[in-house]
């Protein structure tokens, strides 16, 4: 498998150019352990440029002389023109598919299924974009006549957006900030995860090939070390990030005007699901094996706790256990495979450390083998009776962990989700319509998606996706990507003046 394998350049863009880095690089290291003589060892699978500060500045100074105050080349071109370049952009990604799934496996983890599902769904949602942007009232809407005023109103992209995509997904959730951003007009500046960095050099050559010098760039190297002289300079309008509230917290507070940076984040999750006593148990059973483990529970849609009724919780558990032996385990690329190494070396750590908290507090391991390691494989492990004040149920696991929580009246699991900080989704599993209803009505004041009889997912992304709490500021969807990085500005003139004519015209592509 080793063989072929597209191993990243040292490459990066300066002035829109694709260029050698001359500085030191890191060396990119597979989680996949492969079996040689000498055992079980990483490989290196390519290298990524070591940016520092003065690197990740003069990259913001591009930026903001590609946009030049909304004067720039690409936000003063035709919004059908915008579309047309990034279309040729993603047909320029089209081509290297194969390579980018490849490195999405290698570097992350994904099995072949998932790695191009991310890719596929990643330039869907780019060209849903363009659908969006080009109706009417994308970017600019008719004229608006009321109360004596004629005017129109449109959006105005901000200027630099800065994209910081997480691990987990590199690809789909960056190209979720990066297409709306750029096709509104923006300058986008992307910090590439660590994890999950190399395909992001075969984007480079399309970027200088499609767009103006300076208005996406691409900036590698640790992020204590990038990240920070971007946000301190006061110059970056737009702040995408993925990621954990406290790293969040730390970002945005660097920026010496808070109020003029626009904020979309996607944080921590602790998504429950509540397994009533009439649940249909195939159902539930089947929902939730998926949606605490599929990627690994490497999701934060992913459901991390689950609340069953006591009186079915022996039947759920052996339920769940038989499901679970039915998964396939192994490397990426094997056939059907369900649970691969996790791409965190440190992550088996962290979730041992969980499991035997709970251990120690007095849960069981329900399943067979459940909390093995080997290397950086960790097979999920079914904790029973888990209980609220165990580690397990408080943190973000974001592994394969999980914990089974009996209950005997429903104020628990809801005074366990109140009290909780994060706010991004539950799923409920039931049959009688009325105790469904009534507990999503309390659901909502909570969460803002509630899923019945299926698994917590992000899916579609027409719907806006977000959470209340510590879990989201702001939401994306196709149906918000105009909205999410543009300004509206109304230019108006009195309905009686000789001006009208002027506004008619005004912004018509």
């Amino acid at each position: 498998m080793l063989e072929g394998l597209p191993a990243g350049r040292k490459d990066y863009l300066v002035n829109g150019k694709v260029t050698g880095w001359k500085g030191p690089f890191r060396e990119v290291l597979s989680p996949l352990l492969i079996r040689n003589n000498d055992g079980l060892s990483q490989k290196c699978i390519g290298q990524a440029p070591s940016m520092d500060e003065e690197a990740s500045l003069s990259v913001l100074r591009q930026a903001l002389d590609a946009f030049s105050n909304g004067q720039g080349e690409w936000p003063g071109l035709p919004v059908g023109e915008r579309i047309e370049r990034f279309d040729a952009f993603l047909t320029r990604m089209e081509e290297v598919k194969d390579k980018i799934v490849r490195l999405l496996q290698w570097e992350v983890g994904k099995t072949s299924r998932d790695a191009r599902d991310e890719f596929d769904r990643a330039l869907g949602y780019a060209r849903a974009c363009f659908e969006q942007l080009g109706q009417p009232g994308g970017m600019s809407a008719g004229p608006i006549v009321d109360n004596g005023i004629t005017g129109r109103l449109t959006r105005i992209p901000y200027g630099v957006t800065l994209v910081m995509g997480p691990f987990n997904y590199p690809l789909f959730e960056t190209m979720t900030a990066f297409a709306p951003a750029m096709l509104a007009g923006n300058a986008v500046i992307i910090k590439p995860p660590r994890i999950g960095c190399l395909f992001f050099q075969h984007m480079l050559k399309p970027i200088e090939d499609l767009f103006p010098a300076g208005s996406v760039s691409i900036v590698y190297g640790e992020g204590k070390r990038t990240i920070p002289p971007l946000l301190a300079s006061g110059m970056v309008n737009v702040f995408y990030f993925i990621g954990t509230s406290p790293v969040a917290t730390y970002l945005r507070g660097l920026h010496p005007k808070p109020h003029r940076l626009k904020c979309i984040l996607g944080l921590e999750a602790k998504n429950p699901a509540i397994i009533l006593p009439d649940a249909d148990m195939d159902t539930a059973v089947g929902e939730c094996a998926r949606g605490t483990l599929a990627f690994n529970g490497q999701r934060c849609a992913a459901l991390k706790i689950l609340f069953v009724h006591r009186s079915i919780a022996g039947e759920f558990n052996e339920r769940f256990k038989e499901a679970l032996s039915a998964l396939s385990y192994g490397m990426p690329w094997e056939k059907d495979v369900f649970i691969t190494p996790l791409a965190e070396h440190d992550r088996t750590q962290y979730l041992s450390g969980l499991v035997e908290d709970a251990v120690n507090l007095g849960a069981g391991v329900v399943n067979d083998g459940g909390g093995e390691v080997s290397g950086s494989f960790f097979y999920p492990a079914l904790l029973y009776p888990a209980s609220t004040h165990m580690r397990v149920c408080r943190e973000e696991q974001f592994g394969p962990v999980v914990p089974i929580v009996p209950y005997d009246d429903l104020d628990e699991p809801i005074r366990y989700i109140s009290a909780s900080n994060y706010g991004q989704q539950a799923s409920l599993f039931g049959r009688d319509r009325a105790t469904l209803t009534k507990l999503a009505g309390r659901m909502v004041h909570n969460v803002s998606r509630v899923n019945i009889n299926c698994q917590c997912q992000r899916s579609p992304d027409t719907v806006p996706f977000t959470g209340r709490k510590d879990s989201a500021e702001g939401s994306l969807s196709i149906s918000e990507a105009v909205n999410a990085f543009t300004v509206p500005t109304f230019i108006a003139t009195k309905s009686e003046s000789g001006d009208v004519g002027i506004i008619e015209k005004m912004f018509v592509d």
